[in-house]
């Protein structure tokens, strides 16, 4: 109902995600400022288990695709369950810090409620279970 348009910045550009727009319904671990800056997911493993790891917890979430998948990034459309809000989600592995940075942002309007936020904390929770 409300999917929007997939945004023309997925994607990785110089090594990195697309930055944050100003609007508040956005969060990358790329992001400087409070409002938008998230940690990115630590592993120990290699990235290659990491990111099987990641992509199991994704797949594991209801209302989730997965658009691409290589060795050290996933892209992945998250759907609301009531309105069909989608919100683009994206993972770059860094194996040299042992990092993989996320951006999680809504295709529509300016609040999310904290929702990308949230998504990301979760997944990182998942992966800290694992």
């Amino acid at each position: 109902m409300f999917a929007g348009k997939k945004p023309a910045n997925i994607g990785i550009v110089s090594g990195k995600l697309a930055a944050c727009p100003a609007s508040p319904n956005c969060v990358s671990s790329f992001s400087q400022d409070a409002e938008h800056q998230i940690e990115p997911l630590a592993y120990t493993s290699s990235p290659t288990e990491a990111m099987a790891k990641l992509k199991g917890a994704i797949e594991s979430s209801a209302k989730t695709k997965i658009i691409t998948a290589t060795d050290n990034y996933l892209y992945a459309e998250f759907t609301s369950p009531l309105m069909g809000f989608v919100d683009d989600v994206e993972f770059l592995v860094d194996d040299a810090a042992k990092v993989i940075h996320a951006r999680s942002a809504s295709r529509l309007g300016q609040s999310d409620l904290g929702v990308n936020r949230k998504r990301i904390e979760t997944l990182r929770a998942q992966l800290n279970q694992q």
